[in-house]
């Protein structure tokens, strides 16, 4: 993956980078080598380093690990808690109808037949819930047929694949998505992807209160989507 992965802090406890888009988080699957944590593991002689959270690969933006083995469930506790603050960035279609700021509600379930790449809302009390408003309108881009618009997510839980999927479920695929609202076939094995087109979704900001030191922690992405 022609990409590098840009340190944004780096103490005793935590590694925070900025992942690239295409880059995978952590070994699985058809991505072994080349992923955020082996690369970080080897740079900064930390083989004992273990994400505090994930992200998709198609995905971008802060990416915190965890660099003391004895403090990892201190840091996964928050997830578990939901006591972590994400906000997110995507580019999608834009509709008049939106009535935005809005919270999505919604129930995922795993889609039968297609492993774990796809979720569907389904009927039944909600799982997942994101709260979505306006950045500011764009005009229409390459291949687009109608107008987009920036946005931005904050996910209240942390459901697999919530964004995209909600998203796409409102009628606002995100841009470059290759999973919703329809999947398409992997590349071929050896294949590079369509670097050109990366999937216009991006986590900017991380925050939380460190369960080590008390002190209060916000990370933000550099990058532009």
């Amino acid at each position: 993956v022609p990409f590098e992965i840009d340190l944004l802090h780096q103490d005793d406890q935590l590694l925070v980078v900025d992942k690239p888009h295409f880059l995978a988080a952590a070994p699985a699957g058809r991505h072994l080598q080349e992923t955020v944590l082996l690369r970080l593991q080897r740079q900064f002689g930390l083989p004992g380093l273990v994400p505090m959270h994930r992200l998709d690969r198609e995905t971008a933006g802060v990416m915190a690990f965890v660099v003391q083995p004895a403090q990892r469930a201190a840091y996964h506790a928050l997830l578990r808690d939901r006591q972590v603050h994400k906000v997110y960035e995507a580019v999608a279609p834009w509709r008049d109808d939106l009535g935005l700021p809005q919270v999505l509600r919604h129930r995922l379930a795993d889609v039968p037949g297609a492993g774990f790449m796809q979720v569907q809302v389904v009927a039944g009390a909600p799982n997942a819930e994101t709260s979505v408003s306006l950045i500011a309108h764009l005009a229409p881009g390459a291949g687009q047929a109608g107008p987009l618009a920036h946005y931005r997510l904050i996910p209240h839980t942390g459901h697999r694949h919530q964004l995209r999927a909600q998203l796409a479920h409102q009628g606002l695929p995100i841009v470059g998505d290759r999973i919703y609202p329809a999947l398409w076939p992997e590349p071929p094995a050896g294949a590079a992807p369509d670097y050109a087109n990366p999937l216009q979704l991006l986590a900017r900001e991380l925050a939380f209160v460190d369960p080590v030191s008390g002190q209060p922690r916000r990370f933000v992405s550099r990058r532009r989507l």
